[in-house]
């Protein structure tokens, strides 16, 4: 019996697991009947016996399983601006970081339980510390392991699928047809009649080990290699990255190839490849800080680059804009998609003429996401070396071309509409077309010229009567008071969008503070990084920037922050220093706010309060030299009435 069990296994392993049979079903059907026989002959059946697969009776109920260690979910990010946040917040606990880039099913996630190297349990991910045993259910699955060579007890994680050529099979003859492979594969495993799930023919991926008594890996990619060495079924895709720039084109690749595989799959997975990194950084109450699923946009197709050209935006930066046979893409025609830069072009093997996968994010330009296949008369995009406005000779800064001329027209039209924007200034009325406008016919070229514009100039520009430009006068006049947020953001300083603005306004509080912050206390916020740090330093260090600057500074009134009359922290200046037990620097920052208080990034004069957590360093020192009260964190929660 035991070496029926063991040939049986190895053909199924190659059958199912291998797609790749070294013997004829009938072979192995002869061999299953024989062993069958001996079982019942005996009243034994071995813990890994082919024979366990068939599933039991329907269950009434499902029984809950607590798992041995907790089951976390992952946190998601659906924009490079959220991915790079969390390469930020890694890189601020690890130097050097590697990740591991891998896909990321649609399914249901499960959790197998080994004992002296035999499975003896099969549970649903549930809330993530107790599941439903699903045991009955996912023995009728044929491509994991009922016996393993590690002795010790372990727990691995899976995700069950239906793949997608099965679940049509299946819906050809299904009195009710199943909506989606993600539904189907839930369904299959939460059946309570085992019959239900063998018919459905779902499947697992599995991808990590969620607990191991002894000889845990050191890496992902050991975990990955232990899986496969011990018979589990992983999907083959799988990068070690080295850089951000790596993972994202990994990421790249897993959106362009995931129309090719017969699984269901909605976004990469990436993870910091050290466990012992892995420990440092620990977990939120929900997720681990060192993973995070890229979700992908599903509005996506295919169509052919007709002409590479390329635009200058307002820092000078090129980048390349591709000209696309019009094709329907969520209700709209497209006829152009970006590209990152020149290394993006080489990196997605970018040619006219090719086939090429675009993705369209909500209402803005599509992205080429990567190349599908070439045409026979496909030409190479070439890297240009003078600006294609102005005739500059470019400059190249790491992977970006860059046109160094600051009157280039296109240059000077994007810094403008940037700053009129609604997320920025807000200036209703004046559109992209309207800074032309006034480039062309004004010789605006600084948004400060904005304020002395007078209704005479307005009324000479085509298409303006009296009430759009009295309307376009009263914007302006309205946007001269401000909260300081829109306005770092309508700056235009390289790097920093939306959310970096906040963070700073909310650090540094005015701009006399944020003008003299060193790239060290703005990487201590947790989305800004060395790049975007050396950027606004560099901004803030250029005569030209500060001198225009200066002049909005003339226009210009800051909208006092709103904040909470009589709260506990009412008129204190609280400045937080070092690590806390159990708060985020930045969720004490909103409680403090919330309460009244004004965090301050450094201990002036004015400070009147220091939170100090460990490794606290100069800032508690230069408190103590001035006299400023300093508490700890219990005395904090005590101050809010936090037990």
């Amino acid at each position: 019996m035991n070496e029926l069990v063991e040939k049986l296994n190895k053909w199924a392993h190659e059958y199912y697991v291998l797609d790749n049979p070294s013997v004829p079903d009938s072979e192995y059907d002869k061999y299953y009947d024989e062993l069958k026989k001996l079982e019942e002959e005996s009243g034994v059946v071995l813990p890994n016996s082919p024979t366990r697969r068939v599933g039991g009776e329907p269950l009434k109920a499902f029984s809950r399983h607590e798992h041995i260690a907790r089951l976390y979910s992952l946190d998601k990010a659906v924009s490079d601006e959220e991915l790079d946040a969390f390469f930020n917040r890694i890189k601020k606990v690890v130097p050097n970081p590697e990740f591991t880039v891998e896909y990321k099913f649609d399914g249901l996630t499960m959790c197998l339980t080994y004992e002296g190297g035999n499975f003896v349990r099969a549970t649903t991910r549930g809330n993530g510390t107790v599941g439903e045993d699903v045991t009955a259910q996912c023995l009728t699955i044929k491509t994991f392991p009922l016996a393993i060579s590690y002795k010790g007890t372990v727990e691995v994680k899976g995700e069950a699928v239906i793949r997608l050529s099965v679940l049509d099979e299946y819906n050809r003859t299904a009195a009710e047809p199943l909506k989606n492979a993600r539904n189907a594969a839930a369904g299959a495993i939460r059946n309570l009649d085992p019959a239900v799930t063998a018919k459905r023919r779902p499947d697992i991926y599995f991808y990590d080990i969620n607990y191991i008594e002894d000889g845990a890996p050191a890496t992902q990619e050991e975990c990955f290699n232990w899986l496969k060495r011990e018979g589990f079924k992983v999907f083959p895709f799988y990068r070690l990255c080295k850089s951000q720039d790596e993972v994202k084109a990994a990421i790249d690749e897993i959106e362009v190839e995931r129309r090719n595989i017969d699984v269901l799959t909605d976004g990469a997975v990436i993870k910091l490849n050290s466990v012992a990194e892995r420990g440092v950084l620990g977990f939120t109450d929900k997720f681990p800080r060192w993973a995070i699923a890229y979700k992908f946009e599903a509005e996506e197709c295919v169509t052919t680059v007709k002409e590479v050209r390329w635009q200058v935006g307002r820092t000078g930066k090129l980048t390349p804009l591709a000209e696309l046979e019009p094709v329907d893409l969520a209700g709209v025609t497209v006829r152009r998609a970006t590209l990152n830069n020149y290394g993006d072009i080489l990196r997605k093997d970018v040619k006219k003429g090719s086939k090429v996968l675009i993705r369209r994010s909500n209402e803005v330009i599509p992205e080429i996401l990567g190349t599908v296949e070439h045409a026979a008369g496909s030409i190479d995009v070439q890297k240009p070396v003078v600006c294609p406005f102005c005739g500059s000779p470019l400059s190249e800064t790491g992977a970006n071309l860059f046109c160094p001329n600051r009157l280039c027209r296109p240059r000077v039209v994007a810094k403008l509409a940037h700053y009129a924007s609604k997320d920025a200034m807000d200036i209703e009325g004046f559109s992209e077309k309207t800074a032309e406008q006034l480039h062309d016919e004004v010789g605006l070229v600084n948004a400060s010229q904005l304020y002395s514009l007078t209704k005479e100039q307005l009324l000479s520009l085509e298409g303006f009567k009296d009430k759009k430009a009295q309307n376009l006068l009263n914007s302006i006049q309205k946007s001269r008071t401000v909260t300081l947020e829109k306005f770092v953001y309508a700056l235009g300083i390289e790097g920093v969008g939306k959310v970096a603005a906040a963070d700073l306004s909310k650090r540094f509080g005015d701009m006399a503070s944020l003008r003299a912050a060193t790239k060290e206390q703005l990487t201590e916020l947790d989305n800004i990084g060395d790049i975007t740090a050396e950027a606004i330093v560099s901004w803030f260090a250029d005569t030209e920037n500060t001198a225009e600057l200066e002049r909005l500074l003339v226009f210009i009134s800051f909208k006092a922050k709103a904040v909470a009359a009589g709260g506990v922290f009412a008129g204190q200046f609280v400045v937080l220093t070092g690590t806390l037990p159990t708060y985020k620097r930045s969720q004490a920052q909103e409680l403090i706010e919330r309460n009244g208080g004004v965090c301050q990034s450094s201990v002036t004069a004015k400070t009147t309060l220091v939170l100090a957590g460990e490794e606290a360093g100069s800032k508690l020192d230069k408190a103590k030299k001035l006299g400023v009260k300093i508490i700890d964190e219990a005395e904090f929660k005590t101050m809010l009435g936090i037990e």
